[in-house]
């Protein structure tokens, strides 16, 4: 057994204290001093491909996957806006984190608005405590993206799941993982067990050029018992609008606007420390440079709209969610869920600009010395450039120019 799955079926026998719940502001406090340790270890870390572990044990013991849990589950109450502070300071330490925790909220938002009374009440207090979840639900294969080969079958008084996902972001730190799978009748569900099951194999494969470090293999999944009180019920709310996609969105999206953060950050320290002046700029200090200036000041602003969209989106998000998860009237809830889709396709579209130009506007700050491996600055536009692959941006420009030319509402997808 692994450390993480001991600490796991600790919390999981843990009995729940309501005066125990941790404080929203506290926990992105407790994230913004964990990315300054990753932030100091970030280029290390992907220069030599090591998986960050210590960081999720972190993760686990400051509790800061409760942020979105109900206080009356034991949880901090906290906003969206909150998690995406959260998500932008780990992505400003390290992307690879911030993405690798992003199946964590999807999973507990997808819960509270898919799952039965029971199964939230099951799960939601181990959230609390400190339980990580992830999930496995990409696949190789079919036609369009999102198709499922991965079937749950009845085994006589349970199920059997039986399939193969590829870029299971976050499972390999997880303690229980979500599985979206077809059942008999062609329906999506996803099977909620722990990451340790028998059948379950989690395969640290990923090869991709950026965000090396987000483990983001394969699962293999062979004849796996699943209880019926473990599965999810997706399919009703693919014909419903929510909340949810527009959620995951707008975490990637802070991952997007927290790269951009960092290698801003880079890009200003090289300017303070590691330049030379161009003979033909005329100034004595190379920081005084106007084209050096131009630059930093290009990636700053750029750095800093992208988080201002991705918090102003965040904030729609709560609009639409505190109508979902309170008494608001269906007309309400379509409105606000439209708002929150158009405004994180927005975000969408500037933070992944802002990422990418800042990965490369980098190196024209400081010349060819920004090249040498040891600095391994290149991360951060390799992170960038995998991690803005998730969603085709052009659909995003489409959306969106769709809603105001001819009021037509979003996808009814989970990519919105």
């Amino acid at each position: 057994m692994s450390h993480a799955q001991a600490v796991h079926r600790r919390l999981s026998a843990a009995p729940s204290d309501p005066d125990d719940a941790p404080q929203a502001d506290a926990l992105v406090l407790a994230a913004q001093g964990l990315a300054q340790a990753l932030a100091s270890a970030s280029a290390h870390r992907d220069a030599q491909r090591a998986l960050p572990h210590a960081p999720f044990q972190r993760l686990r013991a400051e509790r800061i996957g409760a942020l979105r849990v109900p206080r009356e589950h034991g949880g901090a109450g906290g906003s969206v806006v909150q998690m995406v502070d959260v998500a932008l300071a780990l992505a400003r330490g390290d992307s690879n984190v911030a993405q690798a925790f992003l199946s964590h909220f999807v999973f507990l938002e997808r819960l509270r608005l898919m799952g039965t009374p029971a199964q939230q009440a099951r799960y939601l207090p181990q959230a609390a405590r400190g339980t990580l979840f992830g999930a496995a639900a990409a696949e190789r294969g079919g036609k369009t993206r999102g198709e499922l080969a991965t079937r749950l079958v009845r085994d006589g008084d349970h199920y059997r799941l039986d399939g193969l996902k590829h870029y299971s972001t976050g499972a390999l730190f997880a303690d229980i993982l979500k599985i979206r799978a077809l059942d008999d009748e062609g329906r999506m569900v996803a099977a909620m067990i722990p990451a340790d099951r028998e059948g379950v194999t989690r395969i640290d494969d990923w090869d991709g050029m950026g965000q090396r470090c987000t483990a983001s293999g394969t699962t293999r999944l062979a004849r796996v018992r699943v209880e019926a009180d473990e599965i999810l019920l997706m399919q009703p709310w693919l014909a419903q609008r929510h909340h949810t996609g527009a959620l995951a969105q707008i975490f990637h999206c802070a991952v997007d606007a927290g790269i951009a953060q960092a290698a801003l950050r880079d890009a200003v320290d090289w300017g303070r420390r590691g330049l030379r002046a161009v003979k033909e700029s005329g100034v004595a200090r190379p920081q005084d440079d106007p084209y050096v200036l131009q630059t930093v000041g290009g990636i700053a602003a750029q750095a800093a709209a992208a988080e201002a969209m991705v918090r102003a989106a965040a904030a729609r998000i709560d609009a639409a969610a505190d109508a979902r998860f309170g008494t608001a009237s269906p007309e309400d809830i379509e409105r606000l869920t439209i708002d929150a889709s158009i405004a994180t396709a927005q975000a969408k579209i500037i933070s992944t600009r802002a990422s990418l130009h800042a990965g490369q506007a980098l190196f024209d700050v400081g010349g060819a010395a920004t090249t040498l491996r040891g600095h391994n600055f290149d991360r951060h536009w390799r992170n960038a450039r995998t991690h803005t692959t998730h969603d085709p941006l052009a659909y995003k420009f489409r959306t969106v120019g769709d809603y105001l030319l001819n009021d037509q509402a979003p996808p009814l997808t989970f990519s919105y």
